[in-house]
């Protein structure tokens, strides 16, 4: 006897949320995705069907395989993923469940989607992302991309969102959210006034000074409880 489980026929597409990071392809003239878990290896487009990963000749998603596109119900559980070190510059994801799914407690295991929405974090440096720039990893044939801003993402590959997603297609909206202006951040910005190796180099130089004149200080008190002892 096999056993089969209640069956479901919405009548639009699920919703859910994930997280992924932005890649660009090598010469520029595609983007997607790549998830941050077991389908890592393997970007994604903006409508894409899923394919098991471990090269099962099966449907994802199977039930006795954990292969297909994963997402979960709530957004902010998928956004407190970007918690994690390694997941700071992902992006956060809303996507229709297409195609057949199993639905579990948090979210959907499931065969084809679409990416509606992809929202930005800030700069590291805090300021509100206006380009996603060559993040400094990637996969065969896609650059890893992470938010930045102008001043930040100088000199390295870099794409606007607008650009992002018109070269990612299919209807796909790329937002910011969080941060501060540019103008607004405090301390200093990559390639303007003085770095880090500059500030640790002064600091330095005023904790010397200030040891020079606390032995200078030390050698005056001394010689006057000397003299007041003579006298």
């Amino acid at each position: 006897m096999r056993l089969r489980l209640p069956a479901e026929r919405p009548t639009e597409p699920p919703t859910g949320y994930k997280i992924a990071h932005p890649v660009l392809s090598q010469d520029g003239t595609r983007a997607g995705f790549t998830g941050v878990s077991l389908g890592g290896a393997l970007p994604y487009r903006v409508l894409d069907q899923a394919s098991c990963v471990y090269g099962r000749r099966h449907r994802p998603p199977a039930r006795l395989c954990d292969c297909g596109f994963h997402c979960v119900h709530d957004r902010a559980a998928a956004d407190a993923l970007r918690c994690s070190a390694e997941h700071r510059t992902a992006l956060l994801l809303e996507v229709s469940v297409l195609g057949a799914y199993i639905r579990f407690e948090r979210g959907f295991r499931y065969a084809r989607q679409r990416v509606r929405t992809a929202t930005a974090g800030p700069c590291a440096c805090g300021a509100t992302a206006v380009l996603l720039a060559d993040a400094g990893w990637g996969r065969p044939g896609w650059r890893a991309l992470a938010p930045g801003c102008a001043g930040c993402a100088r000199g390295r590959t870099s794409v606007t969102l607008a650009q992002f997603a018109r070269l990612a297609g299919e209807g796909l909206r790329v937002r910011a959210d969080g941060g501060v202006p540019a103008g607004d951040v405090v301390g200093p910005v990559p390639g303007a006034g003085m770095g880090v190796p500059e500030l640790v180099a002064e600091a330095a130089l005023l904790q010397a000074r200030l040891d020079w004149f606390q032995s200078q200080l030390a050698r005056l008190g001394d010689r006057g409880t000397g003299g007041a002892e003579q006298g």
